[in-house]
């Protein structure tokens, strides 16, 4: 039989908010979750789902920058 967590659980463990894991939740991008009629159950095994707000390599898709000096 399966072994699953609550929102409260995986928000302790991944260290977000219960509101952020219950939109991962609603949003599909937890693997193996159930809904049930007032709650969600997650895999234990189940892995933090990557911020897409950000982009992995932010700082290496950044151009460099020159400074002006007050020569120029």
């Amino acid at each position: 039989m399966f072994e699953y967590m609550t929102v409260q659980d995986a928000a302790k463990l991944w260290g977000i908010s219960v509101r952020r894991v219950q939109k991962l939740c609603e949003e599909n991008r937890i693997d193996g979750i159930v809904r049930l009629p007032r709650a969600w159950l997650i895999p234990q095994d189940a892995q933090k789902p990557a911020d897409g707000r950000y982009k992995q390599n932010k700082k290496a898709n950044l151009l460099p920058t020159t400074r002006r000096t007050h020569d120029e």
